[in-house]
Parts: structure tokens; sequence; C-alpha cells
């Protein structure tokens, strides 16, 4: 067990998360940009004072239409500034921010907005609510938010304990819906071990983040935490060109890149980095997916710049990294960072940590000021993550003699597309669905040595024709886009076990058999 206890590793008892990132950037660099926002062709600029006028504007403005402390604030939106200004006002007021992704179908939208008891949806840009799910819940738009921001502001952030709920984050789960993850205000505090081990962020730093603004990754690392140290923010909302990071990095001065490994991969392939001004970037961080040797070579190679990993998940952000004071060992996301309690318990019996060498659970200590809440509404899920003093999340895992991490695979069936986690249960239940499926199951298929797809495994119904497309297309009706299937394979029966249940990790060998 690794277990090293800064005196500043918990909260002040009243802490508010929005305050925390913003009051003192105000006070003290008010004009300094904390966000550019670089569009197709336009680019958004904001002070830490005009960011923190919108954002107390904002909450006002919620306030006065009838929400209480704790009433669940839905970001259904695009990757645009407001995103931001509102899931900081929902904090700032006292609120729960529920972030979204564009990419949800109505049909995924009205999941969460019946499952969190959401009392509010915000609306962005191209983005739709359907009137039989909105119910009686308040709606706002693009035109109320730009009046929001204008209005008079709250004289305060909202008094909020540092246990009080402030962000609900939707993640797959081992059944066919995906859980709400809550999450506390002092979950932006329990970031701070990553600011100097995993992303080496100061002031002087401009942070490039390439994801979108739904995901933990982006609210936290692209945003909260530079934020938190008075650095600046640049985020995109362009056509998803690998091409326009490498120009990016040079136009906007970026010193830190934050991305998953399938973009770097993407970025090195079609990028071409080399014909651009790297010199300000220091480094690239990643996270959502294991980082291959081969990749992290070839950037380090064609960059000259450091690329340090971390683990985290939605449940406790970012815990295990290489980074500035973690020296990089290939293979390794890295060690825990200083503060973080971290163990291998058994997979069954007393979670008593096993010693250094021995593969188990990899788990957190409840003690830490990161970890969630809890799941929402579903206590048998977390009671299975939950063991004595422990939070385990799933991964096999075991710790060499110097610390250092090394994965050994899942306990469960959760896959990982693009940094996002997603059940197997929930792509099911929607390919069963389609009339010429009699069974299936899902898994990741490898279609490289390094890169594994989701795959829709399908046994037919007898009169049935092969048709991937078809299925495809159900899918994408159904399923946001980083839940598709992106390949089907037919199959005359599924593994099983001797119960019956279907063996998902013998899926891919099905076929190659």
């Amino acid at each position: 067990m690794f277990d090293t206890l800064p005196d500043d590793r918990h909260p002040p008892a009243r802490f508010n998360a929005a305050g925390y990132c913003l009051t003192e950037n105000a006070r003290l660099r008010p004009d300094k940009t904390a966000l550019v926002m670089v569009g197709d062709g336009a680019v958004e600029r904001l002070s830490f004072g005009a960011v923190e006028r919108a954002v107390r504007g904002i909450a006002a403005g919620l306030l006065e239409r009838g929400l209480k402390p704790g009433d669940r604030v839905m970001l259904r939106m695009g990757n645009e500034a407001d995103y931001v200004l509102v899931h900081f006002g929902a904090l700032a007021a006292g609120l729960v921010s529920l972030p979204s992704s564009p990419q949800l179908t109505e049909g995924e939208a009205a999941f969460l907005m019946e499952n969190s008891g959401a009392a509010a949806v915000v609306v962005g840009s191209g983005c739709t609510v359907a009137p039989e799910a909105l119910g009686n819940r308040l709606l706002l738009d693009s035109a109320v938010i730009a009046a929001l921001k204008a209005g008079p502001p709250i004289p305060a952030y909202a008094d909020t304990a540092a246990d009080d709920p402030a962000m609900l984050i939707y993640t797959s789960g081992t059944t066919s819906r995906p859980k709400g993850v809550l999450h506390a205000h002092r979950a932006a505090y329990g970031r701070r071990p990553m600011l100097g081990h995993w992303l080496g962020l100061t002031e002087a730093d401009v942070m490039l983040h390439a994801g979108t603004m739904n995901w933990t990754y982006t609210l936290g690392v692209g945003l909260s935490d530079p934020w938190s140290v008075g650095a600046t923010a640049v985020l995109y909302n362009g056509p998803r060109d690998p091409a326009v990071w490498p120009r990016l990095i040079a136009e906007y001065g970026a010193t830190i890149f934050a991305a998953v490994p399938t973009l770097y991969r993407q970025i090195l392939k079609y990028g071409a980095p080399e014909a651009h001004d790297l010199s300000r970037l220091r480094h690239g961080c990643t996270a959502g997916e294991p980082l291959p040797v081969e990749l992290l070579a070839a950037w380090t190679k064609a960059t000259g710049k450091p690329l340090y990993e971390a683990l985290g998940m939605s449940e406790i952000s970012t815990y295990i990294s290489s980074g500035p004071t973690i020296p990089v060992r290939p293979g390794s996301p890295g060690k825990p960072q200083p503060g973080r309690r971290v163990a291998i318990l058994p997979v069954e019996g007393e979670p008593v940590p096993l010693p250094v060498g021995e593969t188990g659970l990899l788990a957190v200590h409840r003690s830490e000021p990161a970890l969630m809440l809890g799941y929402w509404n579903r206590p048998e899920e977390e009671a299975e993550v939950m063991r004595g003093d422990w939070f385990v999340g799933g991964d096999l895992a075991r710790l060499d003699a110097d610390g250092y991490l090394w994965f050994e695979g899942r306990n469960n069936d959760l896959m990982k597309a693009m940094g996002y986690r997603v059940s197997p249960n929930e792509v099911e239940v929607v390919l069963a669905a389609h009339p010429s499926v009699a069974e299936v199951g899902v898994a990741e298929l490898p279609v490289r040595a390094d890169v594994s797809v989701i795959c829709g495994f399908v046994v037919l119904q007898p009169d049935a024709e092969p048709d991937t497309e078809a299925l495809l297309a159900w899918c994408a009706e159904r399923l946001a886009a980083y839940k598709r299937p992106r390949e089907i394979r037919f199959l005359d029966a599924l593994p099983r076990t001797a119960n019956g249940k279907v063996q998902r990790k013998r899926l891919a060998e099905a076929v190659a058999g």
C-alpha cells in the first residue's frame, strides 16, 4: 500500500468549487485571459473578471427562477463557452450541474432527465429536448442564458459545505442503463495532487485540451485545474481534424496539451507536428485509455516532448500518473500521486492490501477527498465497489517495488471507447431489439495490435439475412456516437458458461475460430 498524506489534503469545511476556481482570479488578475474558445474561423476570449461576472449572473438567474440548492440542472449543450459558464454558475448557486453529451439521442437524454429528477434543462444551439420528456422542468435556451449573464449577480457564492453535492456525471455501469456518479464540491480541491505531479501546472501555463465539455477529463484538466492556479484554458469547437491540434499549440502558445492516446496517434499520422513551432509546449498529458509503449516512443521521437500518462475514472478523477516528479516508465501509467492512498486488494475475501508484486483489485481509500459521494439511486452498484475502507473500480493490477502500477486486465466487462467507459449491456439491449437479431453479445474486438473497437457479435433469427449496415444504422438512431459498435460479426452461437451466461471475453476468439 502507498500512503502519503500532506497536511493540506482536505478542503475547509465550508467550500464552494466555483468560488475556489474564480474568486481569487477575479480579485488578483481580472484582466488576464481565462478562456480562449476557438471555433471554425471565430475566436472568443473571456477574462477572469468577465467569467466570474457571467457565472455570478447565471447563478442569480437560476435561483430567481425558483431553483433551490441541490436541484439538478442538466446541460444539453454543444462545445461552447456558455457550457462552461452555466456549469460554474450552477455550482456557484449551490445547485448540482449535470453535464451531458450533445451526442446523446433524445431517448438517452430523456433517461438522464428522468433518472436524475432534473429540475431544469439548459439547451444550447443544435441541441433539442423532446417535449414529452421535458414535462414541467424549467427550460432555458441560449437567449435566456445571454440575459442571465448580463443580469444582476449573486452577492456571494453559495455557502456550501465541502461535502454538499456539486456535479452529477453519468457513466456506464454494470446494468443496461448509465448510472449517475455524484460528486461533492470537495472534489475540485481533491484534484490538487495532480497539479504538480502529473500536469506540472502553474499560473504561467496555457492549457490546451482536446476534449468536449461534457467530459470530466475536460471539465477538470481543461478548466478547473488551470483556473485553480490562475492559468489560461484553451478549448476548441471546430471541425475535428487531427491537423488542427499542432496548429493550435503553436498559435496560442500552449505549454501543456491534454488528449487521449488515440488522438496523439492521429496527430502523428495526419497532423504533421514537425511542420509547426511547438517550442513553447513543455509536455503532453494523456488519460482515458492505456498509452501504448510504441506510441509513447513515436511521440517523443517526433516532437522531442515528454508525454505523461495518468489513470483515472469518473468516480475519482486521476490518481496515478507519471509527470514532472514521477519519471516515465513505458508500459506503466505511473505511480500513485503523493497524497493518494492506493492499495491492491484480493479479488475475493477480506479487503486487506496485498504485498508488493501480487495481482488484485486496484483500490483507493474512501477518505480520498476526490472520491465520489456515491452512485445516484444505485445502492446495489455502490455496494459492489465499496469494500471496507476502500473503493474498487474493477481494474486488476499490481504495484512493483518502486511503486509503479502495472495493469493485468479487467475484473468486469466494461469497454473503453475514445476514453469513455461503455457498458456492453447498454449496447446489447439496443441490438437485441432489432427484429433480425436472435442473440447478441458485445465486446471489444482487436483490429490492430494496439487498437480495439466496440463490436456486436450477433446470432440472427432463422429467416434473417446478415446486414451489417442495417444493424449499424439501427444503433446510430439509438446510441450516442461513442457507444455505437464500429463492427458487426455474425456467429452461429455465442460462447456461454455452463449456466448459460454469455462469455464476452471469448467473443473475439469465437470469430477467429
